[in-house]
């Protein structure tokens, strides 16, 4: 009976036609997506040997989640977020298979690969927000907590075996072919969103205001709202400081523990498995309350796991180390989306998920450039284990403001029936949901 219990809190979500097809889909073009990573940032490093290329990289493709998110939200706000997938997922198919081609074809130059890198972040500043979005769209609200979690449980699947088998390619027959499989694989989300059946008849008549306009009324929403701001400033601190990691993880593999894209690739599945299980342990929980702690133990875990997997005396206890780096990672991501997509108002969700979007990715490219920079002067152990020692002293500054995030946060909750009324079954009105907004 426990055994019973325990599957159906763990894929309840599944229960919806269209969630089912999205994660489908999902699952077969982030597998893709992880292969392309590690294969690119073997490239990069096997044509170069530059940590600061490694970084420069890194910045190219993800610098305009950081400029371009907002205005991804704003779109998402007001158009269908099918729609807008299926035309950054297209775009998305082409620029694999232009790299796969270039590479193939031995022409591929690091230029190339930061043109194309640009192109990448152009198209995910307006695809992430639409699909965080779109996912709470797909399921009732009880639902959304284990609908993320699994999603999360997905993306960390793939990134399990994407990695390891990217290793595998790359040794085999070179970082082309998993580019021409990642290009591939995006024609299962593409099948996915045009099986879906997604009413449109929700969606908001044309909006009065301006994206200038748009994106002030965005920000302004996010500076009242304390939860809201709070949690997106610690996760713009862990994607500055903490993130960096994972662009310099060819300089471990290589320099520190002395192999080759085998390795890499072992190391950012172990990455992977560990985030898997966090996601997994997510997605049995049926309620958000003590969320909060979980995301300070997570961040503090986090940024001590840096620093421990910094100065790893052996390459089999990286690994280990780097099971409990992605648990924590992914425990708090997961949880801190639910917290987000919980607390924002219908009107202003593809905004804070922009945002979310702008302070987890979007501080990543000068957490790299910088970290790249640094590791070719000092050494990548220093540079990583200083941004988890940073990671970590965020936690505790984020613990010590918990008492009143929960204050202000608790009203939208109860308001929304996401959590029970402590105090009783009784009413809440509209006019408290929005006084606890715009708190």
């Amino acid at each position: 009976m426990f055994k019973l219990s325990f599957g159906a809190a763990l894929v309840r979500s599944l229960r919806h036609r269209n969630y089912r097809l999205y994660l489908t889909g999902q699952l077969v073009s982030v597998c893709g997506t992880w292969m392309q990573q590690v294969a690119l940032s073997w490239l990069v490093y096997r044509l170069t040997g530059s940590a600061t290329l490694l970084g420069a990289v890194g910045f190219a493709s993800q610098i305009p989640i950081f400029a371009l998110s907002p205005i991804g939200g704003v779109v998402s706000d007001r158009y269908s977020c099918r729609r807008i997938l299926l035309l950054t997922q297209s775009l998305a198919l082409f620029q694999a298979l232009l790299l796969a081609a270039l590479t193939i074809s031995g022409r591929v130059e690091v230029y190339h690969l930061l043109i194309l890198g640009a192109v990448l972040g152009i198209v995910n500043a307006f695809d992430m927000p639409a699909r965080q979005t779109l996912v709470n769209r797909l399921v009732a609200v009880e639902d959304l907590p284990n609908a993320i979690a699994l999603n999360s449980s997905m993306i960390n699947a793939a990134r399990i075996v994407g990695p390891a088998l990217a290793g595998v390619l790359v040794a085999a027959l070179g970082e082309g072919f998993c580019f021409l499989l990642n290009a591939l694989s995006y024609l299962a989300v593409l099948w996915a969103l045009l099986a879906m059946k997604v009413s449109e008849s929700a969606r908001r008549a044309k909006p009065s205001l301006s994206i200038a306009r748009s994106l002030v009324e965005g920000l302004r929403y996010i500076g009242r709202n304390a939860p809201i701001r709070t949690l997106l400033l610690l996760l713009g601190a862990v994607g500055l400081l903490g993130m960096p990691y994972i662009t310099l993880m060819p300089v471990f593999a290589a320099k520190v523990h002395k192999g080759g894209a085998d390795a890499l690739g072992l190391m950012m599945g172990a990455v992977g498995l560990g985030a898997l299980a966090g996601a997994l342990f997510l997605a049995r929980r049926k309620e958000l309350l003590g969320i909060g702690r979980i995301i300070v133990a997570t961040t503090v875990g986090f940024g001590l796991g840096l620093v421990a997997f910094s100065y790893a005396p052996a390459f089999s206890v990286s690994l280990v180390i780097l099971l409990g780096v992605g648990f924590c990672w992914m425990v708090l991501i997961a949880a801190s989306n639910t917290v987000l997509q919980s607390l924002a108002a219908e009107r202003m969700r593809g905004r804070v998920m922009s945002l979310f979007s702008m302070m987890l990715i979007g501080m990543a490219p000068f957490g790299s450039l910088l970290a790249g920079t640094l590791a070719d002067r000092f050494s990548a152990r220093v540079v990583v284990a200083a941004g988890g020692l940073c990671c970590a002293i965020a936690g505790l500054w984020f613990a010590r403001l918990l008492p009143r995030i929960r204050e202000a946060a608790l009203p939208v909750l109860i308001a929304r029936g996401i959590i029970p009324d402590p105090a009783g079954p009784a009413e809440t009105s509209d006019a408290a949901v929005v006084a606890a907004e715009a708190d």
